[in-house]
């Protein structure tokens, strides 16, 4: 039998196939530190049934008629104290970590980074890496421990996204990472380095991770064991060192929101209580952000400080999270390259 060579149409128009892409994937952030911005970015945020897990009949007038009107004043004035010239810390610090990765990997594999609320989107930039060729795409969501609210509304977006598509690329996703021997050796060894620079040796250190509703435990979500398992592992990494001897270790849970029970110990409140019961030289770590936020620079760092130092505190210091560090782009490197085998 014969074949022969199908022949295109003249109008044909070029398709490119054949490349692997890489797309890291945070939380997201408003488009400037205004109301209306900051406004527009909540109305997303909070309009996931995976973030609010309430009755859209039920939420949705209280969203619109109270949030919305009440919040974006008071939260543009926290951004507003963190942004910078290159604008929004986190999605410089995603994008600089993408552009490090990129680097590492070389020119076999297109890696971007996207916002899951905010810009830029996963939808424009599955669309971008698809246009460049990318038939095969890692997806990378930057949350060490596993949660509903972060980790499972990526992979409801990017499902939503592949379904609208017609030559759909093969997919990867990089799972949660908590208990990853390549993350908390980078934790200890950059947090160390923090605090043997630091002028005062801390007297406790608190591993301050995002709250959640109570709810989302007793529903089996398997975020806060995953917390409490990352901070067991790296206090008992951060022991052997000589920068951490005697220091005291605490797990607390942050950026508590509405009226609903939350995870605790609640992190504003320890604050509180360490200064009050006489502890004066505290840091603090926030190892389930793979990026400076709003919630580490100015919760953490600004409001955080002020809750400390009014309840009796002295010394006190918020540490970086790994960001670009040269331990934190190492790992990022090690998880990619690891869940990109077989395609490299």
């Amino acid at each position: 039998m014969t074949w022969q060579k199908q022949r295109l149409p003249n109008d044909h128009p070029p398709v490119k196939s054949g490349s692997i892409g890489v797309l890291l994937v945070n939380l997201g952030t408003p488009d400037g530190p205004d109301p209306g911005s900051v406004k527009r970015y909540l109305k997303q945020f909070l309009s996931d049934p995976r973030v609010i897990e309430i009755p859209k009949l039920a939420w949705q007038p209280i969203l619109r008629g109270i949030i919305l009107n009440t919040r974006p004043q008071k939260s543009a004035q926290a951004y507003a104290k963190i942004w910078t010239e290159r604008g929004s810390p986190l999605a410089d610090i995603t994008a600089r970590q993408a552009e490090a990765v990129a680097d590492d990997l070389g020119e076999s594999v297109v890696v971007d980074y996207a916002m899951r609320y905010g810009s830029p989107s996963i939808e424009q930039r599955l669309t971008e890496l698809t246009e460049k060729g990318c038939d095969r795409i890692l997806i990378a969501p930057m949350y060490p421990q596993y949660c509903a609210a972060t980790t499972a509304t990526v992979f409801d977006e990017v499902a939503r996204v592949l379904g609208e598509m017609r030559w759909q690329p093969a997919l990867r996703f990089v799972p949660p990472y908590h208990d990853d021997p390549a993350y908390l050796d980078a934790l200890a060894d950059d947090l160390t380095r923090q605090v043997a620079a630091l002028s005062f040796r801390p007297e406790v250190m608190l591993l301050s991770f995002h709250g959640m509703p109570q709810r989302t435990l007793e529903q089996g979500d398997p975020y806060h064991c995953h917390c409490h398992k990352t901070a067991r592992l790296l206090r008992e990494r951060l022991a052997e060192r000589p920068e951490f001897e005697g220091v005291r270790f605490e797990t607390t849970f942050q950026s508590r929101f509405g009226p609903a029970q939350w995870l605790e110990p609640a992190t504003d409140a320890t604050l509180v209580a360490e200064g009050q019961k006489g502890t004066k030289r505290l840091v603090v770590a926030a190892p389930g952000f793979a990026a400076d936020c709003v919630e580490t620079l100015e919760e953490l760092a600004l409001e955080g400080r002020d809750e400390f130092i009014e309840a009796g505190g002295s010394d006190y210091a918020v540490l970086d999270c790994l960001n670009v560090s040269a331990s934190g782009v190492k790992m990022i490197d090690a998880l990619i390259r690891r869940e990109l085998s077989g395609w490299i």
